[in-house]
């Protein structure tokens, strides 16, 4: 059996996506890095992309998260609504506490 990281959150928990810029293909858009968001589900395990772009294995297979985040607070000229949200699927690698 392949190695999985364990996760590490649960849905409603607050977290923060790291503010790096690492050369290479990258799958967490660079508007959400360092912003706060909660963990709405966990969506499962899988190698990361970031490693296999590279041709190499992406293990540890990573939990993947659904985050939801504040429109007004990725944006804060945002004129929406004040409930207006976004969910983005992001890593764990790429997550810290909040």
């Amino acid at each position: 059996m392949a190695a999985t990281v364990q996760p590490s959150f649960k849905p409603g928990d607050r977290v923060a996506v790291r503010k790096a810029w690492p050369l290479g293909h990258i799958r967490t858009p660079h508007y959400i890095r360092g912003h706060v968001g909660s963990i709405e589900r966990l969506c499962g395990s899988f190698p990361v992309p970031e490693e296999l772009a590279q041709q190499r294995s992406g293990m540890p297979a990573q939990p993947l998260y659904r985050v939801r985040f504040l429109q007004r607070d990725v944006w804060p000229d945002y004129q929406g609504g004040a409930d207006d949200a976004l969910e983005v699927e992001i890593f764990q690698h790429w997550l810290e506490r909040a």
